[in-house]
């Protein structure tokens, strides 16, 4: 047995199975997606065994993607799950043979209550299919399994007609990629668009500032302030009047140390300093903070907050986007 090359026969089954439902496609689609486009009520998709699983993963693409959309188990619908159906909704039932009782029993009681029915279906001749408003045909001549039974390359094509509607529907309806991060801010995209500077930076109580005449000892002693639940933050902001007028990182006294050598004990914050430091206002994107900090020659890991008028009012650090999972190149 060469498990290598079996799987690879599977796969080719259902990749046909794709192609031919792809190649299949008509102008029935086409008229169940003006059903779903037109239609200002929800998306329900119901099936049952296989096919309501596909259908609870149909459901769950149409949501995430700016469309609101439920799964309905056909069985329990007959039990009285049939109240989340609308006038206004479209009802996505699946059968691959287009014959199973439980899905034929809930047409007449969605007609009843006026929802458009679409049936996605492997049989395009079968009672569903005549019953339905519409009708998408799943084209898979064979299963993928060796005794041609168990419903694989046929669900993989249902599936894969499931997320083309989805993407056409999400496309015309406009759906962005913020609109995405607000139904997903768990995840990277979530939390790079919905976040701003203002969600993560280190407020100017408890961000080290000093004056450009504070001595070295002053420096190293704001340097080495903790912060609560941050530990020391990396850089000293030199201010005058609460306006910036520079920055003092870790990677800044490194280098002046070594230029400097014992000299550099009689310096001033003015002298240390990087004078009008990228900065960035609280209302930004954590992901332009981001950006800021990485792409640029040499990348920096401390970026000033300030207003309009320059006047300091936190920090915002590398450390505290890579704590939230935005991934970096390396700064120094």
């Amino acid at each position: 047995m060469n498990a290598i090359e079996e799987a690879r026969q599977v796969l080719s089954v259902e990749i046909s199975a794709m192609k031919s439902t792809a190649d299949g496609l008509d102008e029935r689609f086409a008229h169940a997606m003006d059903l779903l486009h037109s239609r200002n009520g929800k998306i329900i998709v119901s099936g049952i065994g296989k096919s309501g699983l596909i259908a609870q993963k149909m459901a769950a693409t149409f949501s995430s993607t700016g469309t609101p959309a439920v799964f309905m188990h056909a069985a329990d619908a007959i039990h009285g799950d049939l109240g989340i159906v609308a006038p206004e909704d479209v009802v996505i039932v699946l059968s691959h043979s287009g014959e199973t009782e439980e899905t034929l029993s809930i047409i007449p009681a969605l007609r009843r209550i006026g929802a458009k029915v679409i049936a996605l279906v492997g049989n395009g001749r079968g009672r569903l299919a005549q019953l339905a408003d519409a009708v998408v045909t799943v084209a898979a001549p064979k299963e993928a399994d060796h005794l041609n039974l168990a419903p694989t390359a046929s669900a993989v094509a249902a599936l894969a007609i499931g997320d083309a509607m989805a993407a056409l529907l999400s496309k015309w309806r406009g759906f962005r990629p913020e609109d995405f991060a607000l139904y997903h801010p768990g995840g990277q995209l979530g939390r790079r668009l919905l976040l701003h500077v203002k969600d993560l930076m280190h407020g100017v109580e408890v961000t080290p500032c000093v004056h450009a005449d504070a001595n070295f000892d002053a420096i190293v002693e704001a340097m080495t302030r903790h912060v609560p639940g941050a530990g020391a933050l990396g850089a000293v902001l030199v201010v005058e009047q609460d306006k910036l007028l520079g920055i003092i990182t870790d990677g800044d006294m490194r280098r002046s140390m070594a230029q400097m050598r014992s000299e550099i004990f009689g310096k001033c914050a003015g002298d240390l300093m990087t004078r009008n430091p990228i900065s960035i206002q609280p209302e930004a994107k954590a992901e332009e903070a981001l950006r800021l900090m990485e792409d640029r020659p040499s990348q920096i890991r401390e970026l000033p907050v300030i207003d309009g008028g320059k006047r300091v009012l936190g920090l915002i650090r590398l450390h505290d986007l890579l704590q939230i999972g935005f991934s970096a190149r390396a700064a120094d």
